[in-house]
């Protein structure tokens, strides 16, 4: 994956309100890895329609990340999974490490 994330929609949003950019990250950043762990959990157990759901869920914060060809992958990789298509997973899961890795640093 060569896209990387970033806070360039945060900021636009906030306004240079510093306050709520970090109130923003700060709920990403505790929402991020519980989604990722029920995602995996849902994959673990093929509960397919599900793991869709939190798809859909990551997939807004990959867009507001400023990670759009990963919200492409993570749009087609919700109606696959509806189908019962993991063929996805491992980039959906590559996407989910990296974005992990950056907000770890931020």
């Amino acid at each position: 994956m060569t896209e990387t994330p970033n806070l360039n929609y945060i900021k636009e949003l906030s306004g240079e309100d510093t306050d709520f950019e970090k109130k923003f990250i700060d709920i990403i950043k505790q929402e991020f890895p519980e989604e990722v762990n029920t995602y995996c959990h849902h994959i673990e157990q093929n509960q397919w329609d599900m793991a869709a759901e939190i798809v859909h869920k990551l997939k807004h914060k990959f867009n507001i990340l400023g990670m759009e060809q990963a919200y492409g992958l993570a749009v087609i990789y919700e109606e696959n999974l509806r189908k019962k298509d993991t063929g996805l997973d491992k980039d959906f899961q590559e996407i989910l490490n990296h974005i992990s890795q950056y907000l770890r640093t931020i």
